[in-house]
């Protein structure tokens, strides 16, 4: 059983960046495609970034590409996904997930067989 822990959220103006973390329990992280997502109230949860296990390939939506990145720590068994350039819209509560070993980067959630509780991060405007 995979646990992971966000971190890192938070409120912040609009124009301002967070880096968000998510730690992993045990010692499978490196083999594990991990992703980010996030659900605002009353929406849908949604895709944000997404990383393969060795961190050779990296995935966004379009309309965030260019704010946002998505790295890992294998070392540490964490992944971070650094927002840049926020804006009142990213509002929501972002969740880490995991696949299961070995498997590609996913941009549905779906996929994920293990989540996060969530960080809650709010942009001022």
């Amino acid at each position: 059983q995979v646990q992971l822990v966000e971190s890192g959220g938070g409120l912040v103006q609009a124009g301002g960046s967070l880096r968000l973390s998510c730690a992993a329990s045990e010692g499978t992280f490196s083999t594990r495609a991990m992703g980010w997502f996030r659900q605002a109230p009353g929406k849908e949860r949604d895709f944000v970034a997404a990383i393969n296990w060795s961190a050779t390939n990296t995935h966004y939506p379009d309309s965030l590409k260019g704010r946002f990145t998505i790295a890992r720590d294998n070392a540490k068994n964490t992944v971070y996904l650094q927002m840049n350039s926020l804006k009142p819209e990213d509002t929501a509560v972002y969740y880490c997930a995991a696949r299961k070993r070995y498997s590609a980067a996913s941009t549905a959630p779906g996929d994920y067989d293990y989540w996060g509780q969530g960080t809650q991060v709010t942009v001022s405007s």
